[in-house]
């Protein structure tokens, strides 16, 4: 997700973290079938000798040492350039999982796959394919994922201890004080402080576009001559800056819940802004239609329910998990979490109620979920390298000083999240490592047919995103799904699973345009 804030957290997947409760789904009723062109995609098959750039041959040449691990998965590491400049120098790990295709008579090729942040985990995301792909993806490829350069079990950015993560997260995003603005920014001056301190020259290094050059190498070393690339959230711009920079290496590209690249900071969190009081106001329109929701008796009533709790908690914290209080950053993210997918519902149902008689054991769990926080401390490096990687790729930084001129416009598009939106927009002003990147649109001229899909409630990539980035890339194809949540793939729509499947398994591409 390209956001500076720490409001808006991670947009990883949250379905492993919350796996373990069970939510009743209604079956969807029954959807068209997309339209496909009959102008096929080539596969991906075996890999010429890869034309590297000068200096790069030790890295494109390496061959995979592929163990087995957690059962019958395959996992590797590969080393790539620190810095691409200096190829000769210094050499970083990334870590690779492989889940090997279900048939090897119907195998295409290999996957690969992000699955958002930036900091998510994609050995994580491959390791838990079944609940990521459906049948028909896993029978024809391995999917492999990566945990890209900074992020998990890859050479990883550290900035903060424990102890300080905790206190960053819980933090007011909204501080109304002079003294709570003082305190904002010195939290975020020490995040910065503390990459460099940690992790020296990778936090310098640590950029999208550098990220998208290791897929390049990943490729190669996989033994395929294209790319097939499934992308979510921040996962669209990986797959996007690689199509920009390797445009003849494109081969099936699918870009789930995209990201526009073109957009400002400022631009950037609006739209978010009005995406999840969206989505709020949608989950509450739920409630209110079942009946007597416990929130109001209308969607503007329960709107003003939330930000008045999120006012008391700010005022005075509450119980939570009998070590921490749920503080108003946890509070916030708490609901956010939640909003990502509407089979979680019911989960902000329990946790708002709970929140309502003054405890918050489960807001607090939710927050933690979305923030990989475990009993003993954070589980992974996620929200530090979503830090270290969006303070290099962005160069528009509102200063302090401005924000509170900017409140009033994100307050007039979401009513509840505006001003925590506003506040968030300096959070890499203060970053001691300047901007590696300067965004602008991504064309990719002369790639294969990219696949870009859009949601119409999705509350931290708008729909308008996607239609952008499918705009902006010369072969990029328009998919959509009307609903709620995150993502349009493998979300109860059958039209789009069909289309995004019958596109990477057999190359047909989608109708531009197709409505799910």
């Amino acid at each position: 997700m390209p956001t500076t804030t720490r409001a808006v957290a991670l947009a990883v997947v949250l379905l492993t973290a919350l796996a373990g409760c069970q939510v009743a789904v209604e079956e969807p009723e029954a959807l068209p079938s997309p339209t496909l062109s009959s102008r096929p995609v080539p596969s991906p098959s075996a890999s010429q000798s890869p034309a590297a750039e000068s200096g790069l041959e030790r890295y494109y040449e390496q061959k995979v040492d592929w163990q087995r691990c957690r059962g019958s998965l395959r996992c590797a590491e590969i080393q790539v350039p620190l810095d691409y400049a200096e190829p000769g120098g210094e050499a970083i790990s990334l870590s690779l999982l492989k889940v090997p295709a279900g048939s090897r008579k119907q195998r295409v090729g290999s996957l690969v796959v992000n699955p958002g942040g930036p900091g998510g985990s994609g050995i994580e995301y491959a390791a838990n394919t079944g609940a990521y792909f459906g049948p028909e993806l896993r029978q024809a490829f391995d999917i492999v994922g990566f945990d890209p350069r900074g992020v998990g079990q890859s050479t990883p950015v550290d900035c903060l201890a424990d102890e300080q993560l905790d206190d960053f997260v819980a933090s007011d995003p909204d501080p109304d004080t002079a003294a709570e603005l003082a305190e904002a920014d010195r939290m975020i001056a020490e995040f910065g402080q503390g990459c460099l301190d940690r992790s020296g020259d990778l936090a310098a290094h640590v950029s999208t576009a550098e990220a998208a050059r290791d897929v390049d190498i990943i490729r190669a070393v996989l033994g395929d001559s294209r790319l097939s690339w499934f992308g979510a959230s921040y996962g669209t711009l990986l797959g996007a800056t690689y199509a920009e920079l390797f445009p003849e290496n494109v081969g099936r590209m699918v870009l789930d819940a995209a990201i526009d690249p073109t957009l400002s900071t400022t631009r950037t969190s609006l739209a978010q802004a009005r995406g999840f009081e969206v989505a709020l106001r949608a989950y509450i329109g739920a409630c209110v239609d079942r009946g007597d929701c416990f929130l109001g008796g209308s969607v503007d009533e329960g709107a003003q329910r939330v930000r008045q709790l999120l006012d008391e908690v700010e005022r005075a914290p509450i119980s939570g998990d009998g070590g921490r209080d749920l503080e108003v950053g946890n509070a916030v993210l708490g609901i956010w979490a939640p909003l990502y997918n509407d089979e979680y519902w019911p989960l902000l149902d329990q946790a708002l109620e709970q929140a309502l008689r003054g405890e918050g054991r489960m807001l607090l769990s939710l927050s933690d979920a979305y923030t990989s926080r475990g009993p003993d401390g954070y589980v992974d490096n996620s929200l530090e390298a979503l830090y270290a990687v969006n303070c290099l790729d962005q160069d528009d930084a509102v200063d302090p000083a401005r924000i509170e001129r900017l409140v009033p416009r994100f307050e007039r598009a979401s009513p509840t999240f505006g001003a925590i939106f506003a506040f968030g927009l300096s959070g890499c002003a203060t970053w001691p490592v300047e901007a590696a990147e300067d965004p602008g649109p991504l064309r990719a001229e002369g790639a294969e047919p990219i696949v870009v899909v859009g949601t119409s409630r999705d509350p931290a990539t708008p729909l308008e995103w996607a239609e952008a980035l499918a705009s902006q890339l010369e072969s990029g194809v328009l998919v959509t799904r009307d609903g709620d949540g995150h993502g349009g793939y493998n979300a109860n729509n059958q039209c789009v699973d069909d289309a995004v499947e019958s596109y990477l398994v057999s190359g047909r591409v989608p109708e531009d345009g197709l409505a799910c």
